[in-house]
């Protein structure tokens, strides 16, 4: 069985929080972005305002990098791989590691773990043109599949 949630598709801008609803269209998840921080810092709450996940990009790289972090542990790491032609990711979790396959751009791709598809992505999912669809296993942790997810939003589409 599969879980849907529905984001925005311009995750991050500056100063901006936003809600990940389901497929109901109720809000399931806050997600903030730090203010005058030196790189993209996000958090994902729950509704009560718990941080679940802390999302950080890291300094000085030459292609962008971020890590995940949940409960204060470094549980993956997202670095973009240089390709003059499309996106190409490489993800180490400590669940092992992960793959992304399919349109990045037109937000239509997949998050593999091994053989297992722990995420798809698609805008398929919801008719506005602002929203994007995740839709995440639900043996899978689902705040780690929507934080890779926009992770990679936030590399494929952030004009900085």
């Amino acid at each position: 069985m599969k879980v849907k949630y529905q984001i925005k598709q311009k995750i991050f801008s500056l100063g901006d929080g936003f809600k990940i609803k389901n497929d109901a269209g109720e809000d399931v998840y806050t997600v903030k972005s730090q203010l005058l921080s030196i790189g993209n810092k996000l958090k994902i709450l729950d509704l009560s305002g718990n941080e679940l996940c802390n999302i950080e990009q890291k300094l000085l790289k030459f292609m962008p990098e971020y890590k995940i972090i949940i409960s204060g542990q470094e549980i993956a790491t997202v670095k973009k791989k240089f390709s003059l032609l499309r996106h190409s990711f490489v993800i180490n979790g400590t669940g092992g590691d992960f793959t992304v396959e399919g349109n990045y751009t037109g937000h239509e791709f997949k998050i593999k773990n091994g053989n297992t598809v722990v995420a798809m992505i698609s805008k398929k999912f919801f008719s506005m043109s602002d929203t994007y669809g995740v839709e995440i296993d639900d043996g899978q942790d689902q705040v780690v599949g929507l934080a890779l997810a926009i992770v990679i939003d936030m590399v494929c589409h952030d004009q900085k």
